[in-house]
């Protein structure tokens, strides 16, 4: 199931994919810049942790306006006791758009329609301004914080619809 949103289209991996992140290929539809390093931590990941690929995992990040693959976002799945961990990477050449912060709000709205699933957080490091700025304007609200981390979330009843297709 794909997720769309104004701007962008979250899509599952497709093992060709996953292939490719891993052995350092390029595909045409992606981004000059794509994939990152946190990219291509997660496509290593796909073969140890087989949920990765279900219908509430990891998703590529499409611009619809050029087709291209421009970052990643998942789930960290299965649910603990209701809870998710989300994390979003955009490529450098597309940050400063707003691409994460909507790809965020559309998987935290995706996931709250699985059985069971109340919350969605992430962990940032505080010394990484952009990356709060980004659960903040997809609305999450700090909830703790540590020495140089802090941890954001959703609740179910805190948050918005997407458009999905």
């Amino acid at each position: 199931m794909q997720l769309i949103t104004d701007r962008l289209v979250l899509r599952p991996w497709s093992l060709i994919e996953v292939a490719a992140v891993v052995d350092c290929s390029r595909a045409v539809d992606w981004a000059d810049d794509f994939p990152g390093e946190d990219d291509r931590a997660i496509g290593s990941l796909f073969d140890q942790y087989p949920d990765l690929f279900g219908e509430y995992g990891h998703r590529l990040i499409v611009e619809r306006d050029s087709d291209l693959v421009v970052g990643s976002i998942g789930l960290d799945w299965p649910p603990s006791e209701g809870t998710l961990e989300i994390g979003c990477s955009v490529v450098a050449s597309r940050r400063g758009r707003g691409y994460a912060s909507e790809a965020t709000r559309a998987l935290a709205d995706f996931a709250f329609t699985a059985p069971g699933v109340h919350t969605v957080f992430a962990d940032v490091d505080l010394p990484d301004p952009a990356s709060v700025r980004v659960l903040e304007k997809a609305g999450f609200q700090r909830w703790a914080t540590e020495e140089h981390t802090a941890r954001f979330g959703i609740t179910k009843t805190d948050h918005h619809g997407c458009e999905t297709g």
